[in-house]
């Protein structure tokens, strides 16, 4: 943790609410990307990221600066968005709006074609997501999104690292699984992409 962000929260403590802004704008990406990820749409992701900042600000006094912050935060981002699919059972969509196209891996310079096939396998990794369970679409989340460590993904979701471990093995066999299935029955405008995906994890 950097000597400033140390000073934010400090002062966030002391209920400075414009250094808990310097917070949000700093971990606004991240937390919105674990958020959309998990709840499919951006609507629902920018209201569950307000949330968990919401819950932050009124838990920073249970925060243990030993621990990474960003770690806490993204935790509290995860469970939140948990817990709302677990309540509402929301189905996961496809990426619908161009304003948050940082999503998806960049590239420079794409042809039209390849701009229409990321957007088709984009739809189709949702769609996989949707197959997973909350806690096991957290850690795939977590991941390969954030680059999390076993570790990282254990302290974020209150598990064991062996259970992490479990869990994404199963997760990443069954994205595969489906990831074949929804090309070859769904979309077959991609094979020529599955013949080459039918041995590997999908690219999420």
């Amino acid at each position: 943790m950097c000597d400033t962000e140390a000073q934010w929260i400090a002062e966030a403590k002391t209920g400075d609410k414009e250094a808990f802004s310097n917070l949000v704008e700093k971990y606004h990406r991240p937390v919105y990307s674990v958020c959309y990820r998990m709840l499919g749409t951006p609507t629902a992701a920018e209201d569950a990221a307000q949330e968990a900042f919401i819950r932050a600000y009124k838990a920073l006094d249970r925060y243990d600066p030993e621990r990474s912050f960003a770690t806490w935060l993204l935790s509290i981002a995860s469970n939140y968005s948990i817990d709302q699919l677990r309540k509402r059972k929301v189905t996961i969509l496809s990426m619908d709006s161009e304003k948050h196209a940082w999503l998806a891996p960049p590239d420079p310079g794409p042809s039209p074609e390849k701009v229409a096939l990321d957007k088709e396998k984009q739809a189709l990794v949702q769609t996989i997501l949707a197959e997973l369970n909350e806690t096991d679409r957290a850690a795939v989340v977590l991941q390969f999104w954030h680059d999390y460590s076993y570790e990282e993904i254990a302290e974020t979701l209150d598990l064991s690292t062996s259970a992490v471990k479990s869990r994404l093995f199963r997760a990443r066999r069954l994205l595969a699984e489906k990831w074949q299935e929804i090309q070859t029955v769904s979309i077959p405008s991609i094979k020529p992409a599955g013949k080459r995906i039918a041995h590997e994890s999908p690219t999420i």
